[in-house]
């Protein structure tokens, strides 16, 4: 069965993703117009980790263009709790609905609930891995705000190894002509490299410093992120990076006068609340904008079916992922499928995008 589902942007031609962040602004112009578009439609949002803006953002972006909601928002009140597998629940869930919006702390997870859904799937993040809506919301604060998506400086601060909204805007941005990276993190929270790679096939270029100094002066873009407690193997290695990059009034001194700040929030303590009144503090209004993206992306996944192949690896059954939150580690049952790189000795995970050498 031949269904849409948006597991990676980069499954898509940049022209896609273009003409969601358009409907996406013009939703945001006259959202009434759009107000039942959706009538007599549900959606299933399976959160298994905890949201606030992307769950509530999904049931306003679904209420307002007149459908419903059902799903779960703590899997130990589902049969998730019973060792139900996610291949089972995502099965029966998408019978019932018309769209599914899954978040989940495995890398891969809505891959794999998309290979047998019954409907449109939708990644609202796999843990570390990649968060293609939260993708799509910068994005049309960037051409709202900047008034482009071109010709950028970003720099993405924070814990860039376990950031799944990096690593996607990354990926996007790449894609566009002329914009650049500065990564500012510690040697132990740097960008993968499976990022940088497709950074530098993309023609575009990137630098790596380690302190938000001497970065900030260049930016046109400044996104923050928060040091993520929950992608730890301990608490004491959360402690021993937190508090390392604080952006404040003082900082924000040395900033152009119209760079903006964007966060994907939560924020922790990495702005402080002082530079919520600085005219570039994007962040609430960034957080605004995902409701209209995302009431632009149900519509077109429920209007437009355009199929993409999800699995278009080898599959090497005697090869397991090298990364042991990818979700073929820990659902059995799953196709272990790999992109092979060079002369087949790089294997590159379709779940999780881990490289391993056999």
């Amino acid at each position: 069965m031949k269904i849409q589902h948006l597991i990676d942007l980069n499954d898509y031609p940049v022209e896609w993703w273009k003409s969601v962040v358009d409907l996406g602004e013009e939703i945001k112009n006259d959202p009434a117009k759009f107000a039942h578009e959706c009538d007599g439609k549900v959606m299933a949002t399976l959160f298994y980790e905890p949201s606030t803006r992307t769950q509530m953002s999904f049931q306003t972006a679904m209420i307002r263009l007149g459908g419903k909601i059902i799903g779960f928002d703590n899997p130990a009140n589902s049969s998730v709790s019973k060792g139900e597998s996610i291949k089972d629940t995502t099965k029966i869930v998408s019978s019932y609905a018309d769209i599914l919006v899954m978040r989940h702390p495995v890398a891969g997870s809505a891959k794999a609930a998309a290979l047998t859904a019954e409907c449109p799937v939708i990644n609202a993040g796999d843990g570390g891995h990649l968060h293609p809506t939260q993708t799509l919301t910068d994005l049309l604060t960037l051409q709202i705000e900047k008034k482009t998506l071109s010709g950028l400086t970003v720099g993405m601060c924070g814990d860039l190894v376990n950031g799944r909204t990096v690593h996607s805007l990354c990926k996007a941005l790449s894609r566009f002509k002329d914009n650049k990276f500065i990564f500012i993190s510690t040697p132990e929270l740097r960008m993968p490299a499976y990022i940088k790679d497709v950074i530098t096939a993309s023609g575009s270029t990137f630098e790596e410093v380690d302190t938000l100094e001497e970065a900030i002066g260049k930016l046109d873009v400044l996104y923050m992120t928060r040091i993520q407690q929950e992608r730890f193997a301990s608490h004491e290695e959360y402690l021993a990076q937190k508090n390392t990059y604080v952006l404040d009034r003082i900082k924000m001194q040395d900033a152009k006068k119209d760079m903006i700040v964007l966060h994907p929030l939560p924020r922790v303590d990495e702005i402080t609340v002082d530079v919520d009144d600085d005219s570039r503090a994007m962040y609430f209004t960034q957080a605004k904008y995902g409701v209209y993206v995302r009431m632009a992306l149900v519509l077109t996944m429920l209007k437009n079916q355009t199929p993409v192949e999800l699995l278009k690896g080898s599959e090497y059954k005697s090869v397991c992922c090298g990364n042991p939150n990818c979700v073929t580690n820990l659902e059995a049952y799953l196709p272990k499928s790999f992109r092979a790189s060079g002369d087949e000795t790089l294997l590159e995970c379709e779940y999780c995008d881990e490289r391993k050498l056999i």
